[in-house]
């Protein structure tokens, strides 16, 4: 299990999020200590991208207390590109410059963000590009790529920044049946690494193999949380136990 840290990597309090007048986040608590695994799942629509997006700032929330390794998240803070430069994303549809080869797509913001000679920023690249077991892919360009090799790009070009945290949402939902598995043989040799993780998935055995805490969201509310065992084994809440009977039926 993941040490416990006295000062939270991620501290959230009474977290919420609208978009007009739909309440998309609803009083959200969370702690996430340093290399702590939590996995978060919940029907469409019930707030759990938007709540890793706030994360990094990528979605404002208007009330609450948000504070990223030891960084505030508001309205008024002036080192938003620092907070993503430590918070590593992967989203659900690659987001690589097509324009760009893998390489140069993993160089990019190391040597423009921070300010890393060509040569550094491609020998780490070409590091994590081993790490993720795609290094022949360097010089081709995404579209030359399968899904799943693109989104071990994209983990890869993540690691480049050296975040403190990665975020994933719904990281292998846009790839063919074929091609999950790979990506989340990727995740868990991350995630055995002592990266702090926090994903959105409906992988449920990826949240059972990795997890510490497994988070149930409905209707922009946290419902249920557990350690994977008893999560999976004795749900508590309604919403919960029917999600997972259907989840895991498939």
């Amino acid at each position: 299990m993941s040490n416990t840290a006295t000062n939270p990597i991620i501290e959230i309090k009474d977290l919420n999020k609208w978009y007009g007048d739909f309440h998309a986040l609803t009083d959200i608590n969370l702690s996430v200590n340093l290399g702590e695994r939590i996995v978060i799942c919940g029907p469409s629509g019930s707030g759990k991208s938007t709540l890793i997006r706030c994360i990094n700032r990528l979605e404002a929330h208007q009330k609450g207390l948000l504070q990223v390794d030891g960084i505030e998240v508001h309205d008024r803070m002036k080192n938003v590109e620092k907070l993503r430069a430590d918070v590593g994303m992967v989203f659900q549809h690659f987001n690589l410059f097509p324009h760009m080869t893998i390489l140069d797509n993993c160089t990019a913001a190391p040597r423009y963000v921070l300010g890393q000679d060509q040569q550094t920023a491609e020998a780490k690249a070409m590091e994590l590009l081993e790490r993720v077991k795609i290094p022949q892919q360097a010089n081709k360009f995404p579209s030359q790529l399968s899904g799943g090799q693109q989104q071990r790009v994209a983990i890869a070009r993540s690691l480049c920044m050296d975040p403190s945290i990665m975020l994933f949402d719904e990281p292998t939902s846009a790839l063919d049946p074929e091609m999950v598995s790979e990506v989340l043989d990727t995740m868990v040799d991350l995630a055995q690494s002592g990266m702090t993780m926090l994903g959105v998935t409906h992988e449920m055995g990826f949240a059972r193999k990795v997890a510490d805490r497994v988070i149930f969201m409905d209707e922009g509310k946290i419902v249920e949380e557990n350690d994977p065992e008893t999560f999976f084994t004795k749900p508590k809440h309604p919403r919960t136990i029917d999600f997972l009977s259907q989840i895991l039926q498939h």
